[in-house]
């Protein structure tokens, strides 16, 4: 798919990722991008640089996802590309002693952002872009989606479980021209990794959201299921497959000394 010409919405488009992907899709050619995120300031500031348009969106409510696609159709034409973005880094703690913690809020706020904005997103467009021929999901998730992420159970459930949906969402509609593809990376050097403790998504070649901008566009342009900023993924999902026991053998090594960095 060519962004060229097309209506795009990015939600949690404030900031980090989805800042750099209003911007590369301007430079692309978009013909109009729409800024979605709760920081309704941050958003009209974006909007001004990609001479776009900013609209206020907490994607856990699907009255405001909806209200997104509604007002930016309305105003703008059909959305040809919809980037489900926004994200929380919520529920880590490496010294937790009980891996279903000790409150349904972060996994309630982590499932609704995580997992249920990509369907609130899906519900309401699906139709519509089954009715033009087409249209086009890039559902923002993260290596962890694939790996997992030491520290958070909900936030690697939840993560896994939007994996699922965008697998989901592509295999429904593949025949309706639908395309999905997932943009996975480990650590990106935004406010939100610089919110979270240290651990196996730091340090291992952390990128810049430019240049996962970059790679997720031309993942569109492509029009790949799986877009990977960080190659070496590939071949940490690869050992995980191939002997699951030792993978979480492993991975328990690395809780063990975050835990032991963390606690000093």
């Amino acid at each position: 798919m060519q962004v060229a010409g097309k209506v795009v919405v990015v939600t949690g488009g404030a900031n980090g990722i989805g800042k750099a992907l209003c911007e590369v899709f301007h430079r692309a050619g978009a013909a109009k991008v729409v800024v979605a995120d709760m920081e309704a300031a941050g958003a009209r500031a974006v909007a001004a640089e990609v001479n776009g348009a900013a609209f206020k969106c907490d994607v856990a409510q699907e009255k405001d996802i909806l209200h997104v696609i509604d007002e930016t159709e309305r105003q703008f034409g059909p959305i040809a590309l919809f980037c489900s973005n926004a994200g929380i880094g919520g529920g880590f703690d490496p010294m937790s002693v009980n891996a279903g913690g000790s409150s349904d809020e972060p996994w309630q706020r982590s499932w609704a952002i995580h997992v249920m904005a990509h369907v609130y997103a899906a519900r309401h467009l699906v139709p519509r872009m089954k009715s033009r021929g087409g249209g086009y999901f890039l559902n923002t998730i993260s290596a962890a989606g694939l790996l997992s992420q030491v520290g958070s159970p909900a936030y690697s459930a939840t993560k896994h479980g939007a994996v699922g949906f965008a697998e989901n969402l592509a295999i429904s509609h593949k025949a309706d021209n639908i395309k999905v593809s997932i943009l996975c990376p480990q650590g990106v050097d935004t406010n939100m990794l610089r919110s979270i403790p240290k651990g196996p998504q730091s340090g291992d070649g952390d990128l810049s959201p430019e240049q996962v901008a970059k790679d997720a566009l031309a993942g569109i342009e492509q029009e790949t299921f799986l877009i990977l900023p960080h190659p070496q993924v590939l071949g940490y999902m690869r050992k995980k497959t191939e002997n699951y026991d030792r993978w979480i053998g492993g991975m328990a090594k690395i809780q063990a000394k975050m835990r032991e960095d963390f606690g000093k």
